[in-house]
C-alpha cells in the first residue's frame, strides 16, 4: 500500500468491521455444515484456495500487483501462522461444540485481543482491563464447562478449549498486521498471508482427509453451499474487510464488533441447524458481553 494514501473514514471501517463480524458469524454455522462431508484440513484447505482464486486476481486489477522483499514475506509468514491456528483450531473445535456455543466463545475475542495488546504492545495498561478479561473468560468458562446440550456437541469442554486457543491465535494475527499495514493495503495482506498458511496446511491433507478418499461425489449440494460461502464470505470477503476496517481504526477499536459475531452465530445455528438456545447460552453471552464492555470503558477513559 502507498503510504500516502488516506486511511480508511471511520463510517467505512466500522461498516465493513460490521459486515466482517455479521459474516463470521454465520460462517461458524456453515463451517459447522461442511464438516458433515469435509474434514478440518480439506474444509480449510479448500476455503484456502478458492479465497485466493478471488483474492489475487482482485489485488493484481485493483493494485496491479507488487514487489515484495525477504523481509515482508517473512512477516506474511509468520503472519500466516495465525491464519493457519485460526481456520484450523476453529474446525476442529467445531467437532466437538455446537456452532452457537462457539459463537459465543467467539464473542470474548475484543477482550483476547485487548489483554494480549496490553502485553505485546502496551498501548493499555493491564491493570485497567484485566476485571473486563476475567468475566469474559467466565462467560467462557459458563459455554464449556458444562455437559453438552443434545445434539450439539460431543466434548464441549474440549471444543471450546480449541475455539479459544483459536482466538488467541486470531488477536495475535490482528496484533501482528497492525505494523505492516502502514505499507500494505488490508487486501495485500489478507492473500499473502493465506497463502502462507495454506503451506503449512496442504501437507496435512495426507493425515486428515475424507472427501480426497470417498470422491466428490460423496458431498452433497449443502456441503458445498457450505464450502461456497466459508470460501467468498468468511475468507475473501471477511478477513479482507475486518483489516481494512482494523486499518483505518485500530484493532483495539475494532475489536468491540467482535461482540456481533455471537448474536449472528446463535441466530443462524437456531435458524439452520436448529440448535437450541437456553438459559446457559443466554448467561454465557452477557457475561462475555459484559466483559468486553469493561474492556472497552476502560480503553476509552485511557484515550481521553
Amino acid at each position: 500500500m502507498n503510504p500516502h494514501l488516506p486511511k480508511p473514514s471511520v463510517i467505512s471501517a466500522y461498516g465493513a468491521l460490521t459486515t466482517a463480524a455479521m459474516v463470521w458469524g454465520g460462517s461458524v454455522v456453515a463451517q459447522k455444515v461442511a464438516l458433515g462431508p469435509f474434514s478440518p484440513v480439506e474444509t480449510s484447505v479448500f476455503r484456502g484456495l478458492g479465497a485466493l482464486l478471488i483474492l489475487i486476481p482482485l489485488w493484481l486489477w485493483k493494485e496491479g500487483g507488487g514487489q515484495f522483499s525477504k523481509n515482508d514475506w517473512g512477516t506474511f509468514f509468520v503472519l500466516g501462522l495465525g491464519v493457519l491456528g485460526n481456520h484450523l483450531l476453529v474446525l476442529f473445535g467445531l467437532q466437538f461444540i455446537g456452532a452457537g456455543s462457539a459463537g459465543v466463545i467467539i464473542g470474548a475475542s475484543p477482550a483476547i485481543t485487548a489483554f494480549l495488546s496490553s502485553l505485546i504492545l502496551k498501548d493499555i495498561s493491564l491493570r485497567l482491563i484485566w476485571p473486563g478479561c476475567v468475566i469474559s473468560f467466565i462467560g467462557v468458562v459458563v459455554i464449556t464447562g458444562q455437559s453438552g446440550i443434545e445434539g450439539t456437541g460431543s466434548n464441549p469442554l474440549l471444543g471450546g478449549i480449541l475455539v479459544f486457543l483459536a482466538l488467541v491465535s486470531w488477536a495475535l494475527y490482528t496484533i501482528g498486521c497492525r505494523k505492516i499495514m502502514d505499507r500494505f493495503s488490508p487486501l495485500t495482506v489478507t492473500w499473502t498471508t493465506l497463502m502462507m498458511s495454506l503451506v503449512f496446511e496442504i501437507p496435512l491433507l495426507s493425515m486428515n482427509h475424507k472427501v480426497l478418499g470417498a470422491g466428490i461425489e460423496s458431498v452433497p449440494a449443502l456441503g458445498w453451499v457450505a464450502l461456497v460461502y466459508v470460501m467468498v464470505f468468511a475468507t475473501a470477503l471477511g478477513q479482507q474487510a475486518w483489516l481494512y476496517g482494523v486499518d483505518g481504526v485500530g484493532p483495539s477499536r475494532a475489536g468491540i464488533f467482535g461482540n456481533l459475531v455471537p448474536v449472528s452465530a446463535l441466530f443462524f445455528s437456531f435458524l439452520i441447524l436448529g440448535e437450541p438456545v437456553g438459559g446457559r447460552e443466554i448467561g454465557g453471552v452477557g457475561l462475555i458481553l459484559l466483559g468486553v464492555w469493561l474492556v472497552n470503558q476502560r480503553a476509552q477513559q485511557m484515550r481521553t
